[in-house]
């Protein structure tokens, strides 16, 4: 399992958002983001924050960091770490296991991820097999785009999916975000789309956004 770090914002919580850090990053990266959120309209939230583990990553001269799986080149469609990808889902996967046993439904479970998180996200909530309450995607892309129709399980056929995504990334281009805006589109999804004039990071008005699509998902 996953190691991870929780914040709780009440007594026996029935919602749960699993966020998922970017490379280099850890479980705590996002947890002042989160704290932005106001959910008190739903009742006491658990947040999930875990830390991807240790590995070399290729494209930063094989240095040792925090990855969901490894970027072997700039190209993110042709060279994909396939191997570490799977790993990382079935970890993923295992830590909503663990929610839905501590008795949370899997329609009160969301997967939230940034840049490498918002992959892992994608991939683990549109493969999972009971229904989950929505996928939030930030500064990412989906990843293994052309297996997904073939992979992805009945019961999150049409999952509700946040995207956002800065105009000015650098990172993560934002046509890598628009092409799986549209692949997941394509493929039946609602997808409620917002870019900001940032760079690859985290604003406000982003926040703000996702706020209300969580409320309106888990309301």
């Amino acid at each position: 399992m996953l190691e991870t770090h929780e914040i709780e914002t009440g007594p026996n919580p029935s919602t749960t958002i699993i966020v998922l850090h970017g490379l280099g990053a850890d479980g705590h990266d996002f947890v002042p983001i989160c704290g932005e959120l106001d959910l008190r309209a739903l009742g006491a939230v658990r947040y999930v924050f875990p830390h991807a583990p240790e590995r070399p990553v290729t494209i930063n001269g094989g240095y040792v960091m925090r990855a969901w799986y490894d970027i072997l080149g700039t190209d993110l469609v042709r060279r994909e770490d396939e191997a570490g990808l799977r790993e990382s889902q079935a970890a993923i996967a295992a830590l909503v296991d663990s929610e839905r046993r501590r008795g949370v439904a899997a329609g009160r479970i969301v997967l939230m991820g940034f840049s490498q998180g918002c992959a892992m996200a994608l991939m683990t909530a549109l493969r999972y097999p009971e229904r989950l309450a929505g996928a939030v995607g930030l500064s990412g892309y989906l990843p293994l785009a052309a297996t997904t129709a073939a992979e992805r399980s009945a019961a999150n056929a049409g999952l509700p999916i946040f995207m956002a995504h800065g105009t000015q990334d650098q990172v993560v281009v934002p046509a890598r975000g628009t092409a799986s805006r549209d692949a997941l589109r394509a493929l039946g999804h609602e997808v409620e789309w917002h870019d900001y004039p940032m760079p690859h990071s985290v604003c406000m008005e982003e926040i703000q956004d996702l706020n209300a699509w969580l409320l309106k998902q888990l309301g």
